[in-house]
């Protein structure tokens, strides 16, 4: 295929994007917030950094605003430069092959003059119909051919905590560890815990919270504890989902108070109210999952049964 030709056919698939109805780009963004939160952190929570800067557009410097801030930091990518697939050849690069961009969500209006008839011009209407529409961004990460400022991140001097570390390399057949991005995971499919890193983090016992409750979700693995909540895909705020998410701040705390620091994990209303709606309506779940974040925590002290 020509390159010409694979542009065209990239600018057709961006403009059938944009032609969505108002229930698929919802569906779209709902989606990929649920994949974030099924990582086991909410994409408007972050505990790691503090650099002001946000996602931005390179081509006009604009920083996206409302849920699409939200939707590209959960992208798990660290620089905060995006383009379309056609600024990106505007400046002479490429967007890498097979690479998947982001929805980049906003408001289109349609014009309705008092016949109900639609009009172009504004002045002319009397009632105006929000909808919402979407184009796709890529991260400069994705992205060849174009030079992107380095980006300044305000870090700290990380001081490893011992006792953390002597936990972390203990754990017995352990995930594989990736230092990657800006959202910590822990991804089920790979088997692969994903931090980004530690000098990132307000301090080192907010990294090690972190550390501890990823590796938590980790002990779920059929290789470990086999823990079905840990690898099934589950809905935001459903049982199984609540469950996981008490099992590994639960285990999270147990290994804090063993290496003798602070859980300073500060979880989102979200959470809180997702746990409270189901520990309401399930007596035994609380004492389910700390039996299960023991485990977890025994697994990861490679603490015999």
């Amino acid at each position: 295929m020509k390159p010409g030709n694979a542009s065209d056919q990239q600018k057709k698939t961006i403009n059938s994007e944009t032609m969505k109805t108002k229930k698929d780009v919802y569906e779209i963004v709902t989606e990929k917030l649920i994949t974030a939160l099924e990582a086991g952190t909410a994409p408007w929570h972050k505990s790691w950094g503090t650099s002001e800067t946000l996602p931005a557009n390179f081509q006009s410097g604009k920083k996206y605003r409302g849920i699409n801030t939200f939707l590209l930091n959960c992208a798990g990518f660290s620089s905060p430069y995006w383009l379309t697939y056609k600024q990106a050849k505007e400046k002479g690069g490429n967007v890498k092959k097979g690479e998947k961009g982001m929805p980049v969500v906003f408001w289109n209006w349609i014009y309705k003059d008092a016949n109900g008839k639609t009009v172009k011009d504004p002045k002319q209407a009397t009632k105006k119909i929000p909808f919402l529409r979407y184009y796709t961004a890529f991260n400069a990460e994705q992205i060849e051919g174009v030079e992107f400022p380095a980006v300044d991140i305000p870090t700290r001097e990380h001081t490893p905590i011992e006792a953390c570390e002597k936990i972390v390399d203990g754990m017995p057949n352990p995930p594989q560890m990736e230092t990657q991005g800006n959202q910590p995971c822990y991804i089920p499919s790979q088997d692969k815990v994903r931090m980004p890193k530690p000098e990132h983090f307000e301090g080192g016992e907010e990294y090690y919270s972190t550390l501890f409750h990823e590796l938590t979700h980790a002990t779920g693995h059929k290789s470990r504890l086999n823990r079905k909540e840990s690898t099934k895909v589950s809905g935001f705020g459903s049982r199984d989902y609540s469950k996981e998410e008490l099992v590994a701040e639960m285990g999270a705390a147990f290994l804090c108070s063993q290496a003798g620091i602070e859980n300073t994990i500060n979880n989102s209303a979200a959470y809180l109210q997702s746990w409270i709606k189901v520990l309401k309506g399930d007596s035994k779940l609380a004492v389910m999952a700390a039996a299960q974040a023991q485990k977890a925590a025994d697994y990861i002290l490679d603490k015999a049964a």
